[in-house]
């Protein structure tokens, strides 16, 4: 796997456990587990600085339930519970009973004694394990009722293919 295939691993391994998080707070809705990341892309990254990133990511989301939007996405990115990195992502309104494609605005940001060098080295070993998440993030559903969710030490490996 090359480095480019491990960011897009973990890219959309880290959207289907924000995702699967999000719905997770939904209650008893049936159809929520059926809700799926189907894909995940790149459309574009942009260094704002040594440290940051700014971008959209692409994610296939079929959804075969309600509409929900999932916003205010803040989170921190541990391996082995050493903190990499800091993550927020815009607004992403998911349209009911679909199969799209919808750009998620996000930027990233190296936590304060962690280098590239670091990060290369963990993509060298080609594997997510020990990569966990921490994530807040607020779910509004189409009748206008939301909440916000925090989780922690999200296992990000279980959310690979």
């Amino acid at each position: 796997m090359g480095h480019m295939r491990f960011l897009r691993t973990m890219i959309k391994a880290l959207a289907a456990a924000a995702l699967a998080a999000a719905l997770s707070g939904c209650g008893d809705l049936r159809k929520v587990k059926d809700i799926n990341v189907s894909s995940c892309g790149i459309k574009y990254i942009t260094p704002t600085s040594s440290r940051s990133v700014e971008g959209v990511l692409l994610m296939g989301i079929d959804n075969p339930a309600m509409t929900f939007t999932v916003s205010d996405v803040d989170g921190t990115l541990k391996y082995y519970g050493r903190t990499l990195g800091f993550f927020t992502a815009g607004e992403l309104p998911v349209q009911a009973h679909s199969s799209q494609v919808y750009e998620l605005p996000c930027t990233a940001a190296l936590a304060e004694k962690v280098s590239l060098l670091d990060i290369m080295a963990i993509g060298a070993k080609r594997s997510l394990e020990g990569l966990k998440v921490d994530v807040t993030l607020h779910v509004k559903l189409r009748n206008g009722m939301g909440t916000t969710l925090k989780f922690k030490d999200i296992d990000v490996s279980q959310y690979a293919e």
